[in-house]
C-alpha cells in the first residue's frame, strides 16, 4: 500500500478509518486534473534546481500514461489507496521508481486537490454553459415555429389573459439566460491557482506559483496561502447557480407535465421523450419532465450540503473539505443530464396549437382589455374593475356579444364600445 504519509506511525490506519476516510470511490475522476498538476510541478521543480529538466519531462511523460491508464482502468485502482493522490503515486512508483519520491517536494495534497476541483470545475462550467445555450436555441426555434400562436397565460394557475406561445417560452429562455451568466460567472473565481500555497503556509522552495499556474491555464494565483487551501466558497458558488437553473428547469418540466395532460392538451410528446406503464396499456408518461422537476431538490440539497459543511470549518484545512467533491460532482452530472434531456424534449414536442387558440378564445381572458377600453373612456380604473366584474357575472360567463347593447350600456353607456374594441384585439404580448 502507497501512503503519502505515516513516518511518525508506529503502524497503519486500522481497516474502519481506511474506509471511512477513503475518497478514491469518487475523486479518482480527478485522475486528469491531478496528474497535469504533478506535472506542471515537476516542471516547476526543474526551474527551481531540484529536478533535472530529463527528470521532470520523464514525469511528464509517464503522467501522461498514468493519467489514461488509470482512467481507462489498465491500471487497477486498489480499494487501499486512500484517494486518487495516492493511487497516481502508486503507478508513478512502478514507472519512474527513481523520480516519482521527489516530486512532491513543496506540494501538499491541500493544494494539490484544491487546485484539481478548480481544474475540473472550469471544465464542468464550460460544457454546462454551452448546455444551456443550445436549450436556449431550442426554445428560440420553437417559438419562431409557432411565432402567431395564442395561448391563456395564467395566474395561481387559472386563466389570465391570451398570451403568445412565443411570449411564454421566451420567458423560460430568458430565465435560462441568466443562468448561463450565472454559471459561466463562477468561472472567474474558480479560474485561480491555489499551487504554491502547500499544506497552509507556501513552501520554502523557490516554486515560481505564477509559472505554474500559467502552466496548468489558470488566469490567476490565489495571494493568501491558507485561503487558497481552504476557500470553497468557488464550489458554494457553482453549487448555487446550478440549484437555480435547476429550479427554472423544473417550473419549465412542470409546464410540460400541465400542458401534455388530457386536461389541458396544449402539447404532444414524442415517443422518445416519454415513457409507459408496466400495467396501463394506455399510458404515455412525462417522465424525462418528471425527473428533471424531481433532480431539481437534489441539486438544492447538494448547495445545502456543502454550506452545512463549510460554516463551522477552521482555518485552513480540514479533511471536512474532502466532502466538497460529491455535491460538485452530483451538481454537474445531474445538471448536465437535466438540460440534455429537457433540450431533447422540446426539440421534438408537438404543441396542439389549435387546443391553445380554443383555450384562449375564451371571452373574459379579455376581462382586463375591456376594462382598459374604459380606461381609455375616461372612466377611473377603480370603477371600471368594478363594471367589467359585474359584466362576468351578469353574463354567468357567457360571451358579451350575445348581451343585448341595452344590457351593456346598463352596465355602463361605454361598455358597448369598449367590449367590441377589445374583443377585436390580439394578445397584448411580452415587450
Amino acid at each position: 500500500m502507497t501512503r503519502l504519509w505515516g513516518g511518525r506511525f508506529s503502524r497503519g490506519p486500522a481497516g474502519e478509518t481506511l474506509a471511512f476516510t477513503s475518497s478514491i470511490g469518487f475523486d479518482r475522476r480527478l485522475v486528469h486534473q491531478d496528474c497535469a498538476i504533478l506535472a506542471a510541478h515537476a516542471r516547476a521543480l526543474a526551474r527551481a534546481g531540484i529536478l533535472a529538466n530529463e527528470e521532470a519531462e520523464l514525469a511528464a511523460d509517464a503522467l501522461k500514461q498514468v493519467a489514461e491508464d488509470i482512467a481507462s482502468g489498465a491500471f487497477a485502482v486498489d480499494d487501499n489507496d486512500e484517494d486518487i493522490h495516492s493511487a497516481v503515486e502508486r503507478a508513478l512508483l512502478e514507472r519512474i521508481p527513481e523520480t516519482a519520491p521527489r516530486l512532491r517536494a513543496g506540494l501538499s495534497r491541500n493544494d494539490r486537490v484544491a487546485a484539481a476541483l478548480r481544474l475540473w470545475l472550469k471544465d464542468a462550467i464550460a460544457d454546462l454553459t454551452a448546455r444551456i445555450g443550445g436549450l436556449i436555441e431550442t426554445l428560440g426555434s420553437a417559438a419562431a415555429t409557432h411565432a402567431d400562436a395564442v395561448m391563456p397565460g395564467y395566474t395561481h394557475l387559472q386563466r389570465a389573459q391570451p398570451v403568445r406561445l412565443a411570449d411564454h417560452l421566451g420567458a423560460h429562455a430568458a430565465a435560462l439566460s441568466r443562468d448561463a451568466d450565472r454559471v459561466a460567472a463562477c468561472a472567474t473565481r474558480t479560474d485561480a491557482s491555489p499551487l504554491g500555497a502547500g499544506a497552509l503556509a507556501g513552501t520554502t522552495l523557490p516554486i515560481d506559483r505564477e509559472a505554474v499556474a500559467a502552466d496548468l491555464g489558470f488566469a490567476s494565483v490565489i495571494p493568501n496561502t491558507l485561503d487558497a487551501v481552504s476557500a470553497r466558497d468557488f464550489a458554494a458558488e457553482f453549487l448555487a447557480a446550478a440549484a437555480i437553473c435547476g429550479v427554472h428547469l423544473s417550473r419549465l418540466a412542470e409546464e410540460v407535465v400541465l400542458w401534455t395532460t388530457s386536461e389541458f392538451g396544449f402539447a404532444e410528446l414524442d415517443d422518445a421523450f416519454a415513457t409507459g406503464s408496466s400495467l396501463m396499456p394506455q399510458k404515455k408518461n412525462p417522465d424525462v419532465a418528471e425527473l428533471t422537476r424531481g433532480k431539481a431538490g437534489r441539486l438544492i440539497g447538494d448547495l445545502a450540503g456543502l454550506l452545512a459543511t463549510l460554516k463551522g470549518v477552521p482555518l485552513a484545512y480540514n479533511r471536512d473539505l474532502q466532502e466538497d467533491k460529491e455535491p460538485v460532482f452530483d451538481a454537474a452530472d445531474a445538471l448536465a443530464g437535466m438540460l440534455s434531456a429537457m433540450d431533447g424534449l422540446f426539440g421534438t414536442l408537438q404543441f396542439r396549437t389549435d387546443r391553445m387558440a380554443e383555450a384562449a378564445s375564451d371571452w373574459t381572458l379579455k376581462a382586463t382589455a375591456i376594462a382598459e377600453e374604459l380606461v381609455r373612456r375616461g372612466v377611473a380604473f377603480r370603477d371600471a374593475h368594478e363594471i367589467v366584474g359585474r359584466l362576468v357575472s351578469a353574463g354567468g360567463g357567457a360571451n358579451p356579444e350575445t348581451l343585448s347593447e341595452d344590457d351593456l350600456t346598463a352596465l355602463h353607456p361605454e361598455l358597448p364600445d369598449a367590449v367590441r374594441d377589445a374583443l377585436e384585439e390580439g394578445p397584448p404580448g411580452a415587450p
